[in-house]
């Protein structure tokens, strides 16, 4: 679980980044998981572009429970999920006992 000020530092990063990974009418699938595993493994912060689904807070969640991420933020369209590497991080995220 990300506290307010680790959330707060990665909303910060990703502020920059491009999506990487677009959910079209079709919903989540098996392309899709796999695009967005790879992503992760790759990048650790990851923008998910959702084409007006239905339930986007429930499609974000969904997102998250199946990677093992985090979901950081989520705002119009677009989601931040988060997920650590467990070798070798790339991001140093501020301390839990810093907030």
């Amino acid at each position: 679980m990300l506290t307010g000020p680790q959330k707060r530092f990665l909303r910060a990063r990703a502020q920059a980044l491009e999506p990487m990974v677009w959910i079209g009418d079709a919903g989540l699938t098996g392309g899709v998981r796999r695009a967005l595993d790879e992503a992760l493994a790759a990048h650790e912060l990851v923008k998910v572009r959702m084409r007006a689904p239905d339930d986007k807070r429930a499609l974000a969640a969904e997102l998250a429970a199946t990677s093992g991420a985090a979901l950081v933020h989520l705002i119009g369209h677009t989601a931040v999920l988060y997920r650590p590497d467990p070798d070798e991080s790339k991001l140093a995220l501020p301390r839990r006992d810093q907030a």
